[in-house]
C-alpha cells in the first residue's frame, strides 16, 4: 500500500514568504550593522593571504637549529 502525503497550498505560500521575508530582513539588518557598527580589529589589520603582497616579498627564514659544537677532534 502507498501513502500520500498532502501538502496544502497556502502552506507552501506561507513558507515562501517566510523564506523571502527572513531573507530582505536579514539583509537589511545587515547593511544597517555595517553602516553603524565600524569592523574592529583586535591585533591589528589581518595579513593577507600567501603570494598576494608581492613577487618580491618573502617571508625571513626559521634561526638556525642550535645544536652542540661537533667535538670528535678533542678525543
Amino acid at each position: 500500500m502507498g501513502m500520500v502525503v498532502v501538502i496544502s497550498l497556502p502552506l507552501i505560500f506561507f513558507c515562501l514568504l517566510l523564506g523571502f521575508g527572513c531573507y530582505f530582513l536579514g539583509r537589511a539588518r545587515g547593511r544597517q550593522d555595517v553602516r553603524t557598527n565600524a569592523q574592529i580589529y583586535g591585533y591589528g589589520v589581518p595579513t593577507p593571504p600567501l603570494g598576494s603582497a608581492g613577487a618580491g616579498f618573502s617571508y625571513p627564514s626559521p634561526p638556525p637549529n642550535h645544536s652542540k659544537p661537533d667535538n670528535s677532534a678533542n678525543v
